[in-house]
């Protein structure tokens, strides 16, 4: 057996594992994700009291397990899509012109709720000058922008602030995404985007390490570039950079 055809066979195996070990987690994660949606809608009836009046005691426990369930639906979804990326040639990107403003501020919604709830203060500060339209896939985008969103939130505490602030810079549109939160640890910055990283500072919040690398995916596939400023105790900013 020549050198080349012992290369070759040893990388045929590598992927027949590689896509194996993928099947397994999506297998996995649908079985899980069937059971957490069940226990989901059990706990939802106890908490709307259809099986009953519960005490402030007994109500405070199920909204516990309630929001420890969401975060595992959360973290089962993320793994699907990790092996749904990491089993197919490569998902589909639809490229249109739209209008990224309009995008962030939908985006920003979404999360008026959320950070008022923790007494954090959401502000997208708006262009005064027209942004030119933007050739993106808008759905991904939006991942996106609810991330680094929700990481900010995430990552911040009662009276914190996050500004989202959009520019346009010759052939290029930049967005900011700054939270006056928790920070990053310097040494941690370079590694922040590979697969289950997260801050060495985080060990006491929930997280997968997914989400900054699903945006560095998406943003690799509209060539785009992001750059994170951060120091600890005093914040960070994440900034896109998108060529038209």
């Amino acid at each position: 057996m020549t050198e080349n055809h012992k290369e070759s066979r040893s990388l045929e195996e590598l992927v027949q594992a590689n896509e194996l070990k993928s099947n397994l987690i999506s297998i996995s994660a649908h079985q899980l994700r069937t059971s957490l949606a069940a226990l989901k809608w059990i706990l939802k009836m106890l908490l709307d009291g259809d099986a009953g009046k519960l005490n402030s005691e007994q109500e405070n426990l199920i909204k516990k397990g309630y929001e420890s369930n969401e975060r595992m639906i959360t973290l089962v979804g993320e793994m699907l899509e990790l092996a749904h990326r990491e089993t197919t040639a490569g998902v589909a990107y639809h490229f249109e012109p739209e209008n990224i403003v309009e995008l962030i501020d939908e985006t920003v919604f979404e999360f008026i709720s959320e950070s008022y709830k923790k007494g954090i203060e959401l502000i997208f500060l708006k262009p005064d000058t027209l942004i030119s339209p933007i050739k993106i896939d808008r759905e991904k985008m939006r991942v996106v922008f609810e991330n680094l969103i929700e990481n900010a939130i995430k990552y911040s505490s009662r009276e914190d602030k996050i500004f989202i602030s959009i520019k346009e810079e010759e052939n290029d549109i930049v967005i900011s995404i700054k939270d006056t939160g928790m920070g990053i640890p310097e040494k941690d910055i370079p590694l922040l985007f590979g697969k289950f990283v997260r801050g060495s500072n985080t060990a006491s919040i929930p997280g997968t390490g997914l989400g900054l690398y699903t945006v560095k995916t998406v943003l690799d596939q509209h060539n785009g570039t992001i750059h994170v400023e951060s120091t600890p105790e005093n914040g960070t900013t994440f900034s896109i950079t998108l060529s038209k």
